[in-house]
């Protein structure tokens, strides 16, 4: 008995030992599981800090949206021609030097054309009443223009072919005298036509090369900025969209003003017309006037 209670008790200090040995080891063994509590009570701590974040960055995001604005309220087309590329402005200025050829080409056709035509109607109202090429010539004067001309070229055939019986060849030769005045006047009076039409077919054409030219350089500058935001490349397109805006102002109205010109060229070679007509009457009733003189002399 005394050996089984010794046994039982060495057993109990052997369990005693292990277990005073054994608790320094559970203690460390159980100090990492703090650590992780300390670990989430620093991020709780830290927590703040990136809330206070938003409260530095919105500081430096709104200056930069501020000064964004400005340069975009600032896009007047003055100064986006000021800013362009030297093509894009060489564009540009040969676009509005078009426009001001259409502008002074529409001037100048209009006084032309008004003027070409109250003569011509003045002097068609002034022989109306004429029986010869000779009082035409007196009622019109030393004055100058189309149908003084058309009379003067009747006056000279008739002279140059006197002596001849055919009345049928100094009409003929006639007429082709009148038709090249009618052609060299239908010439002059087109004088600018030419101008308006080459504006008007070319004009979009050009514009649509600054555009291209433009939009070309602002990928180009995307491509070395590697940013893709909206406010650095606005300016630049809205530069090269300046140029088709500025090849339309110019392209629109030499069109409108070129088929203006076409009615009223047309409407002012009518009346050439008329007056070659006029003249080519006078000299028929005066050949005829003088063959019936030439019948009534050789009757006596």
């Amino acid at each position: 008995m005394k050996i089984m209670s010794f046994q039982a008790s060495l057993a109990a200090a052997l369990m005693l030992a292990a277990a005073w040995l054994v608790s320094p080891v559970s203690a460390q063994t159980q100090t990492p599981p703090a650590a992780p509590a300390q670990a989430t009570a620093q991020p709780a701590a830290a927590s703040p800090a990136p809330a206070a974040a938003p409260a530095v960055v919105a500081p430096v995001a709104k200056p930069e949206a501020a000064a964004i604005a400005p340069a975009m309220k600032e896009l007047s087309p003055w100064v986006m021609f000021m800013s362009a590329d030297v093509i894009v402005k060489a564009v540009m200025i040969g676009l509005a030097f078009a426009s001001l050829m259409t502008w002074t080409v529409l001037i100048a056709k209009s006084i032309e054309l008004s003027v070409a035509s109250g003569k011509l109607r003045s002097a068609l109202k002034k022989i109306s009443e004429a029986r010869s090429l000779a009082e035409a010539q007196m009622a019109l004067g030393a004055k100058q223009g189309i149908l003084p001309s058309f009379l003067a070229a009747a006056l000279r055939e008739a002279r140059m072919s006197a002596g001849l019986s055919s009345d049928a060849g100094i009409k003929e030769r006639a007429a082709s005298s009148f038709s090249e005045i009618v052609r060299a006047e239908a010439r002059r009076i087109r004088v600018g036509m030419g101008v308006l039409a080459t504006i008007g077919s070319t004009s979009p054409f050009v514009g649509l090369f600054g555009t291209v030219w433009g939009i070309m350089n602002s990928f180009i500058g995307i491509s070395k900025s590697q940013t893709t935001n909206l406010a650095v490349v606005a300016p630049g397109i809205a530069e090269a969209l300046l140029a088709t805006a500025i090849g339309l102002v110019a392209a629109i109205p030499a069109v409108i003003i070129y088929n203006h010109f076409s009615r009223m060229t047309k409407s002012y070679l009518e009346l050439v017309s008329r007056a070659s007509g006029a003249a080519a009457r006078l000299l028929s009733r005066d050949l005829d006037r003088s063959h019936g003189s030439a019948h009534s002399r050789a009757a006596e």
